[in-house]
Formats: C-alpha cells, structure tokens, sequence
C-alpha cells in the first residue's frame, strides 16, 4: 500500500484515478483552471500536467528527424519543437493550477522532463512524480527523481523487460520504496487490441510493486478491464470538450467520461471481492427459490409417488432434485395435497 495524501494506493483500495490535462488548456491559464475544476468534480483523485519547455525537449529545427513526417502521427507536417511550444505548460502556471487542485481536494503532481523540471518541482514541494514512457531509460533522470524519496510512477511504454528492469534497479538504488508501473501504449490513440493489459498482473508479479495503467484508448472499456487484473492506479488523458481541439484532445476524456470512468472503475473493485463459493449472505435468503420435490397432484396414504405426482419446482423447501429416481416407487404414509414439499420422512417403503 502506497500513502499518497488523504488516498491510500493498494489492491484494498478503489483505483486511483488520475486526470492527466498534458497540453489540453490549449495555453490558456483560466482553461487549465477549468480542467482542474472539472476534474475535481468529475471524481478524479489526481489532476497531473507536464514540466518541460521546447528547449528542454529538443532542438528547434523542423528538418530531418525533428519533422513529424509520419502521416499517421495526429501531429504530422509540425516540428518536434513547435509541438512542444504548443502543448507546454508554462512554468509560471504550476502554482496556480497545484494551488487549485489543493482548493479543491485533490492531488497535483506533474512529470519532469529533464533534471531542470524535477528541480523546480521540488521547490514546489509536490506529492509525487511521474516518468513518461520516453523517458523510461533516461537513467540520469529517473535516478535524480527518486532521490527525493516521494512515490514514482513510470509509465512502461516500448520499455523492454530488460531495459524495465534497470530502470526499477536504478529507481530503487537511488531512495525510492514506493513505486508504481504503469502499463501503457505509447501509441496516440491507442487500440484496444494492442494494449495488452494481461501484463499488468506480470508486472507486478516481476517487480513486486503496484501496478496500474496509462490509458490511451478511447471510451472506459480498457481501463475499467485492468482493474479486474489487479490495476490500483489508472491514467487518463482529459480535456473540457474535444471539439475545442488542442494538442492531445482526440484521445482525452471529456467530464461526463472521467465520472463514468471513476464510478464504473470502482464497481469493478468492488466486484473482485474474494474466491467464494457457496451462498453469500446476500444470497441466503435466495436459497428457498431453488427446485426441490413437491407433490403435485393430491395422494392417499399407501399411494405410489410417480413422475405424475411429484415434479421438481420451485421453492427450496422439499427434498433436492438430486434424490426424484430414489423416491420414485416409494410409498407415502399419510395423505398429502397437492404443494406439499415431500420431505423422507413422508415415505414408506
């Protein structure tokens, strides 16, 4: 189990919801503000952003390699630099949008891009930090990270099982004791049938840590589905309204989505429960409702029961189904009406 804040993080608790904004406040402070607030209400436990600027990313040349020229990418024909000047976070905002989040009761972190970002960070004294899937063999990064000591996140995106695992060395060597792994695509959307959740319970038997997943598919179906394999932390791309566009806002949830998301995650937790067999103690009262033997036409005492006379119906309160050859042929020994539940007290020879 993993504190963070007033939430406890752990297989005991309901899924910790985290509402990442990335790029979506399309720069603009009051938007960033409203995505926060709609987060909050929309049940969201966390609301995340991103510390970086286009210089800290990459260099400003819109050529070669540092062109998006995949015509799939949702950000083709742009440079990496552009990109990252339209999606950051102005460094000047973190205050108010971690201010906001406090306000309003839930947690604020963010994911550093470089040493610079985990540095200011730590000025502002955040809770927690995440590693993008991009940055999950950036040693020097993740390793100035956990020595803070606060929880880390990683998201697992194209990470080998081999690269994961010196990335979780390196984390834990540096100071860190609460770690979490993400499962995560790094495709933009993501499809269902490349997300591959059944990883998340390997994960977690490999590493020993909690688990969870960074979701870029479209709609709750993915992430409500990890929960049942053992997912405690889910991360969901949100936006206020994806007609507004921006960066990111295709494959972002809107408000109504992430409350979905927080209510159907939940009832998926709360459905694991426990291995049990044999009837709940909601159940017992059901019990009665079962089939059993019944007199179904009236009989004398000494008449012979037959297929005709007796019949397995509802309720439960004769003798099982299981028992209809064994009296069959048998005798009563009083007169019975039809609806009287026959019980081997009834018979004779």
């Amino acid at each position: 189990m993993i504190k963070l804040g007033s939430c406890e993080i752990g297989p005991q608790h309901a899924p910790f919801i985290i509402a990442e904004m990335s790029g979506n406040h399309n720069q603009s402070l009051e938007r960033a503000l409203q995505i926060v607030e709609a987060a909050a209400k929309a049940g969201a436990h966390a609301l995340k952003i991103q510390t970086y600027t286009p210089d800290t990313m990459t260099l400003d040349l819109d050529e070669r390699e540092f062109h998006i020229s995949d015509p799939a990418s949702l950000w083709a024909g742009t440079s990496l630099y552009k990109l990252y000047g339209e999606a950051y976070t102005p460094w000047e905002w973190h205050k108010p949008i971690f201010d906001r989040a406090c306000e309003l009761g839930i947690i604020a972190f963010s994911t550093p891009f470089d040493e610079t970002a985990a540095d200011f960070l730590e000025n502002l004294n955040v809770p927690c930090y995440k590693i993008a899937s991009f940055e999950n063999t950036d040693l020097p990064l993740i390793r100035r990270v956990a020595s803070t000591g606060k929880p880390l996140i990683i998201s697992t995106g194209m990470a080998t099982v081999a690269e994961l695992d010196e990335t979780v060395r390196v984390a834990r060597g540096a100071g860190c004791t609460d770690l979490i792994l993400l499962k995560c695509t790094s495709t933009y959307p993501a499809t269902p049938e490349n997300t591959n959740i059944l990883t998340i319970p390997h994960l977690r038997e490999l590493f020993g840590c909690e688990v969870g997943l960074s979701d870029h598919t479209l709609g709750v179906g993915v992430s409500v589905a990890s929960v049942a394999l053992g997912a405690t932390v889910i991360e969901k791309h949100f936006t206020m309204n994806r007609a507004d566009g921006g960066v990111d806002s295709s494959f972002s949830m809107e408000p109504a989505e992430m409350t979905q998301l927080v209510v159907e995650a939940g009832r998926a937790w709360q459905a694991l429960g426990q291995v049990s067999y044999g009837p709940t103690e909601a159940e017992k009262k059901s019990v009665q409702y079962r089939r059993s033997l019944y007199v179904v036409q009236d009989i004398k005492a000494g008449d012979m029961l037959t297929r005709e006379n007796v019949r397995a119906i509802r309720p439960g309160l004769g003798l099982p189904p299981k028992y209809l050859e064994q009296v069959l042929g048998k005798t009563v020994k009083r007169d019975m009406k039809r609806g009287t539940a026959l019980l081997f007290e009834y018979l004779g020879c």
